[in-house]
């Protein structure tokens, strides 16, 4: 089973805040499957991870501000091109837009094809000049050709 590590060290600090825990750190690591030191470097980061997370939530908030400016939804470059040219540019990196859309689950709409191009390029393709030599040709002069003893003008 693929259960971040992040899920272990939560499990993990749960059952050693029990009062009747009689299991040791060592052992619950080993059992799942995570390190010791992990565990100890989870638990002395819980601030930095919820202030990475309150960093995260205000940055998200500017991403769907420039994502819904004019009324049509945006990708992470035209989100990109909006904070830039914001009141006060915002400067924040394509990864970390694309990072924080995908975190909060925010998607970007596709752009559908256009029908009218695929119809237009079906036509062309159908223009193809027919194959009057099929490869069987004598030259005869300049822009000329000898086929089947007839002379055809090309």
């Amino acid at each position: 089973m693929n259960i971040p590590t992040s899920s272990k060290y939560a499990i993990i600090q749960e059952m050693t805040q029990r009062d009747n825990n009689l299991l040791n750190i060592t052992w619950l690591c080993a059992t799942a499957g995570a390190s010791r030191s992990g565990y100890y470097h989870y638990l002395e980061t819980e601030d930095l991870r919820r202030q990475r997370k309150e960093r995260d939530q205000k940055d998200f908030l500017v991403i769907l501000e420039a994502y819904q400016y004019r009324g049509y939804d945006k990708g992470a470059r035209g989100i990109y091109m909006r904070l830039l040219h914001m009141d006060s540019p915002v400067h924040m990196n394509i990864k970390k837009i694309r990072r924080l859309m995908k975190k909060y689950r925010h998607i970007c709409p596709i752009r559908k094809t256009n029908p009218y191009r695929r119809m237009a390029k079906a036509l062309r393709t159908s223009n193809v000049a027919p194959n009057l030599l099929n490869r069987e040709f004598e030259t005869h002069g300049p822009r000329t050709v000898l086929h089947n003893s007839s002379l055809i003008q090309i």
